[in-house]
């Protein structure tokens, strides 16, 4: 049953997240500003000691809505709970987690990122925005902000405001959106090319400049990490652990491979946060 004081009758935002919900599309209030509800102080700093999953809220038993984003559902028990009741009754608009519905969002923000997509994204699904236009796009990856001037993705790990369903018909997500979620490498941060630890036995030959070896195991990396079923946060770091023990010294890696690695991460739940910990903990503990 609806929570006391706040009734789908009378409450718009209630009764658009309760259809969505239905509708197989995880929602969660936003307040003011169009921002979600924060953690509690009991889950700050992720205190509570895991991040939620995907589609659904959190594990942990919180007063109210909470962990942002990830409270978003399609359980309308949770969406209509008491522990929601306050939030909806301070919620100025209702949001949707796209990579939980299985799209992706290209939010573009002025006309000028519009006439863009024009020339350059497949036509798809569109929904008009306050100052824009959403475009959708079937399957998920991870999100990214300001890809390009006025252009953001967001799909895993992110939230939209629910805006209505737009007109035509959503196509699949195409590889030139995928693309612009890849960062070009920086030269400044850029691997080492030359040799400045020599392998053991090598003479500080690097022993793995054909391109195939190296793609070969990066590809056997990412697989691994995308067949992971649980502990994720452990695969991920054994993974870094094997390629940087293998590559790490040679000078063979460069951004463009390790974003490769975190993408595969990310596509699985990791944050950029997390990926970095782990690479920079498999480098620790190697020595590098």
């Amino acid at each position: 049953m609806p929570p006391r004081g706040v009734h789908p009758a009378e409450n718009p935002h209630l009764t658009a997240a309760l259809n969505l919900a239905a509708a197989g599309v995880p929602a969660l209030p936003l307040r003011e500003g169009k921002l979600p509800f924060g953690n509690c102080r009991t889950c700050a700093e992720n205190a509570c000691g895991g991040r939620p999953n995907m589609k659904h809220a959190g594990t942990c038993h919180c007063p109210s809505v909470c962990h942002a984003w990830a409270a978003a559902t399609t359980d309308p028990s949770a969406i209509t709970s008491p522990a929601w009741a306050v939030a909806w009754g301070q919620a100025a608009a209702v949001a949707y987690h796209p990579g939980g519905a299985g799209v992706t969002v290209v939010d573009l923000d002025n006309a000028a990122a519009i006439k863009w997509a024009r020339v350059t994204l497949p036509a798809t699904r569109t929904v008009a925005t306050t100052r824009g236009e959403h475009w959708i796009y079937h399957g998920v990856m991870q999100s990214v902000n300001a890809v390009k001037p006025g252009v953001d993705i967001k799909s895993l790990m992110s939230y939209a405001r629910w805006l209505g369903p737009g007109t035509g018909a959503t196509v699949a997500l195409p590889a030139v959106v995928r693309t612009l979620a890849v960062r070009e490498p920086s030269p400044a941060r850029r691997a080492p090319q030359a040799v400045t630890v020599p392998l053991r036995g090598q003479g500080g030959a690097c022993p793995h400049r054909t391109p195939a070896y190296l793609d070969r195991g990066l590809a056997m990396a990412e697989q691994r990490i995308t067949d992971a079923g649980s502990a994720v946060h452990a695969t991920v770091y054994r993974t870094f652990l094997a390629v940087l023990s293998t590559h790490g010294r040679c000078g063979c890696l460069t951004d463009t491979h390790v974003a490769r690695l975190f993408t595969a991460a990310q596509a699985k739940g990791e944050t950029v946060r997390h990926c970095t910990d782990a690479w920079t903990n498999a480098r620790t503990a190697l020595g590098l």
